[in-house]
């Protein structure tokens, strides 16, 4: 694929604008901003490599950009988003959050990891194939969705209403790249999530702190409710929270043997003396991608600028993300919440449902798998890591577990340090271009398969 590589080296320039103008869109779904204009943009780039698109819609949600492209016996579905997270803390940027920057070999950008990139590099490979190669060997469909970032709401109902369209015989996901050893990563699975918000209310505005000697505050009142959540020994003590948790199985252990704990890198970076409980290699791995979790995500109540204030505040918030493994349900999660938040005696906390997704898991021997492990080998020069599932969260159970695709990560642009959800999200500049040949290899390598 001489010719292939070529073009793409001739075309940088291109491709490096087409990303950067991707990145310019400040498409946040939680802020509502930017989503109309970038998937226009998104599906016109589509247009223009020759793809059939339309704009998919259910419940009033974003739209998600369908397209197809190719007429080969197999179907890859590519699953990507356009929607990004807030850019805030904007003063923590050390270059504007929506202006592709580079610096030391770096791009800089929001989304420019988390997902903009691989969207875009995958349509850039995509071209380069048809310029190069001639026509697809497969027939390629594009989802990509713009509510990603809140949850993908409405993503289940499009699934569910356009099914005979998003069926195919593996699936590529958006994440990819390397990790801490520079090997080539490939996950077949997501953790789902429940997210809520709770609030504890007390007086009707915010009062002088002496005011504290008869009137409740709310800010104690969530401290006291989050205190029965999860105790020092790190257990979730909702009652029935472990019930449906699916032991790991021995393939499962199995491929945790062949993962490179990087125990001390990891501890290096974070800037950590030792993990949680003192857990290191296999035992880490397996907790991380295989128990669930209850995580403190953000707390908000009274004053916290500079200074002192004498406040009793009037109100107090929490939100708090449930990371779900199989067979949790997001739903049943939300409801073993509200029953023991009254059991505890706080059935005055409010609960606001942000959003849940199913955890989902797809088969390690896949051909969509093997195509990903294959290709990967090739670009990289070095055996692949096989995860059986990653420890964050997205969609893949309604786009692909319900309607019975396999799914493989790949062909993306990652690394360890991409500043993922944070200020400063970067990708290596010539992780995009190599990730780029990692597509089209992919492409080559399903289509035999």
């Amino acid at each position: 694929m001489e010719r292939f590589a070529a073009y793409i080296d001739t075309h940088r320039a291109r491709f490096r604008a087409e990303l950067a103008d991707l990145i310019r869109l400040p498409s946040v779904a939680a802020q509502n901003r930017g989503i109309a204009e970038t998937a226009e943009f998104v599906a016109q780039r589509l247009r223009h490599l020759g793809a059939e698109t339309r704009l998919l819609t259910a419940d009033g949600g974003n739209p998600m950009v369908y397209a197809t492209i190719g007429n080969g016996p197999r179907t890859l579905l590519i699953y990507d988003h356009y929607d990004v997270q807030p850019a805030e803390p904007l003063e923590l940027w050390d270059s504007p959050p929506f202006e592709l920057t580079e610096r030391d070999g770096k791009w800089y950008g929001r989304g420019v990891a988390d997902n903009k990139g691989n969207l875009m590099l995958r349509i850039q490979a995509i071209e380069a194939w048809l310029a190069t190669q001639g026509e697809l060997p497969i027939k390629i469909i594009f989802a990509i969705e713009g509510e990603e970032e809140t949850s993908s709401r409405t993503l289940p109902a499009i699934c569910r209403d356009y099914a005979d369209l998003l069926r195919a015989d593996g699936c590529l996901w958006e994440t990819g790249g390397v990790d801490l050893s520079e090997r080539p990563t490939v996950t077949c699975g997501a953790k789902g999530i429940q997210y809520v918000e709770l609030v504890a209310r007390g007086a009707s505005y915010d009062l002088h702190s002496s005011y504290a000697t008869f009137v409740p505050n709310p800010a104690w009142r969530l401290t006291w409710a989050l205190n029965t959540l999860k105790g020092p020994d790190g257990r979730v003590r909702i009652p029935g929270f472990y019930d449906r948790v699916r032991p790991a199985t021995e393939a499962d252990l199995a491929a945790l043997a062949t993962i490179p704990a990087n125990d001390n890198e990891l501890l290096a970076d974070f800037g950590l003396s030792e993990f949680l409980d003192g857990v290191r290699g296999i035992e880490r791995l397996r907790r991380h991608l295989f128990e669930p979790t209850c995580t403190i995500c953000g707390l908000v109540s009274g004053y916290t600028g500079e200074g002192s204030k004498t406040v009793l505040p009037n109100e107090a918030r929490a939100k708090i993300d449930f990371r779900l493994v199989p067979d949790m349900e997001p739903a049943e999660v939300l409801h073993q919440l509200r029953r023991h938040l009254d059991a505890e005696g706080f059935s005055d906390i409010e609960i606001i449902d942000l959003g849940g997704e199913h955890p989902a898991r797809g088969p390690l021997d896949a051909a969509i798998v093997q195509a990903a492990v294959a290709s990967a080998r090739e670009v990289y020069s070095s055996e692949p890591i096989l995860y059986p599932t990653m420890a964050g969260t997205g969609p893949i159970y309604p786009l692909c577990t319900a309607l019975g695709t396999p799914v493989a990560s790949g062909a993306g642009c990652g690394y360890h340090g991409t500043r993922v959800h944070s200020p400063n999200e970067n990708i290596r500049v010539a992780d995009y271009w190599r990730a780029m040949q990692w597509m089209g290899r992919l492409i080559h390598h399903f289509a035999r398969s």
